[in-house]
């Protein structure tokens, strides 16, 4: 009997593995299929925008969108590790000439993809030292033993720090925090609603706060910019966060009741959390110099960061140079070590590497301007709120698939353009812009918390994907709620 019921259960193994192996074979292809498709097509008919200029998607720019499609379907689906299907973005590049291979892989060492790695560092030091679990303990001593205030918790920390500091930075910071949280939810790695929420939540949060101050993101400033450029007017730090404070808390309201009841945790309550919670930082005793000085280094830098929003002096220094000083310092007093160095999930740093490759192709090669082109003027006859909602759901859209900064860049100028000739006011156009630029929820290249939430290992692409979709019709709801009720009574020009 015993026997039969061994054989059975190895025979319905091997038929999952047979269905597991037959769905990788068929995405695979469905990628590469995609590919041909587009790589194949006729040349497309050109993007003219209403000033009357030309945008020709060159054979180069098409295959730029042939490689993206392919390179979404893969990390979607993870068909290979993520890491590998960014180097496929890099290799496919060089052999059909979409750009020059040199080219396509020093993207991967862009200094945005180093700040990526000075931020995990960051985070890894918070752990080592000890102070993520002091933070952790104290933070739980407040919002009690239900799940559902510890979700509440977690995202107002979260939302808080961007404020004041780059919502990557923060991703890293508050990242092992969780993770000493989850350890007494879960005594195992296996993924759990509680984990899922816990950490796709923090990434979703990280980007709704972020649009707050300028602090937040670069994005921020690349659009006052162009605001400043074509309108002649500066939008200052104060009058960005008076619009944008409000729409970005309402967000992480939202996205926690939306949280709690898409990943409504398998326990309500955690039982003796709070006593457990105080034994264990009682446990902790007084600070280490390890921990005071971890975060004497992880102050300043952020400070630094900070600064240069205020001092012009400080913004001739790129702001990856600052955070990798930190990583520098860690090891100098010994507060890291070598093997430490090598815990680094490069899965997620080659991630961000291809995002910033394929981000760039489709930028260099055009592909990016005629897409935004294309879209943009199928709402030039249009009213002023389908206009603008157009244009949000575009950036949304271009958001997740490139770099945030790179959306702005690419939409804002014929968005500003354009609006002049409809009657609608800039400021509404580049704020709705900024905050569907802050919340792309689809995919993991999308903002840097994305990716460093998956390091968790507690969701897949797949899921976060899917938990994304709600989650951004939610997002552009709101912003159609302030852009025709809330903005306007606030004293926006519409």
């Amino acid at each position: 009997m015993a026997n039969t019921l061994i054989s059975f259960i190895k025979k319905q193994i091997t038929i999952s593995k047979k269905n597991a192996d037959r769905r990788r074979v068929f995405l695979i292809s469905l990628g590469i299929m995609l590919f041909g498709i587009v790589y194949f097509m006729p040349p497309l008919p050109d993007a003219v925008d209403p000033m009357g200029k030309t945008f020709t998607l060159s054979h180069q720019g098409k295959t730029a969108v042939a490689l993206f499609l392919l390179a979404a379907c893969w990390w979607i689906f993870e068909v290979v590790p993520i890491g590998v299907t960014s180097i496929t973005i890099g290799v496919v590049q060089a052999i059909f000439l979409i750009r020059d291979a040199r080219v396509a892989f020093t993207d991967f060492m862009d200094p945005a993809v180093w700040f990526i790695l000075g931020s995990l560092v960051i985070g890894m030091a918070f752990t080592q030292s000890g102070l993520t679990k002091r933070l952790a303990y104290r933070m739980l001593l407040i919002v009690g033993e239900r799940t559902i205030l510890i979700y509440l918790g977690c995202f107002i920390l979260t939302a808080v720090l961007t404020i004041i500091m780059a919502h990557t930075a923060v991703a890293a910071t508050v990242y092992p925090l969780l993770i000493a949280i989850y350890s007494l939810y879960s005594e195992d790695d296996k993924p759990t609603n509680f984990g899922k929420g816990l950490f796709i939540g923090m990434a979703f949060v990280a980007g709704a706060g972020s649009i707050i101050t300028l602090l937040g993101a670069a994005r921020g400033a690349v659009a006052i910019g162009f605001f400043n450029d074509i309108v002649g007017r500066e939008i200052t730090f104060f009058e960005l966060t008076f619009y944008m404070a409000p729409i970005g808390f309402v967000m992480v309201f939202l996205l926690w009741i939306f949280i709690s009841f898409r990943f409504s945790p398998e326990k309500k309550r955690i039982v003796g959390l709070r006593e457990r919670a105080k034994s264990l930082h009682k446990s902790l005793g007084p600070m280490s110099l390890r921990e005071v000085l971890t975060l004497v280094i992880v102050l300043a830098t952020i400070t630094l960061m900070c600064l240069q929003s205020f001092y012009p002096a400080l913004k001739l220094i790129d702001k990856s140079a600052i955070i990798l000083s930190s990583t520098i310092l860690f090891y100098l007093l010994k507060l890291l070590k070598l093997d430490q160095l090598e815990e680094i999930p490069w899965n997620i740093i080659l991630l961000f590497g291809g995002a910033m490759s394929i981000g760039y192709c489709l930028w260099q090669t055009g592909a990016a301007d005629w897409l935004a082109v294309n879209w943009l003027v199928m709402f030039q006859n249009t009213s002023w709120f389908v206009f603008v909602i157009g244009i949000a759901f575009f950036v949304m859209i271009m958001t997740n698939l490139i770099m945030n900064v790179a959306a702005i860049t690419i939409v804002l100028p014929v968005a500003l353009v354009m609006g002049s000739y409809l009657g609608v006011a800039p400021e509404v156009i580049v704020f709705a812009s900024l905050v569907a630029a802050g919340m792309p929820f689809l995919f993991l290249i999308g903002a840097a918390p994305n990716a460093i939430a998956y390091t968790s290992r507690q969701f897949t692409t797949g899921e976060f994907f899917i938990a994304g979709i709600p989650a951004s019709g939610i997002l552009m709801i709101v912003i159609t709620l302030f852009i025709c009720f809330i903005w306007p009574a606030m004293g926006m020009p519409i």
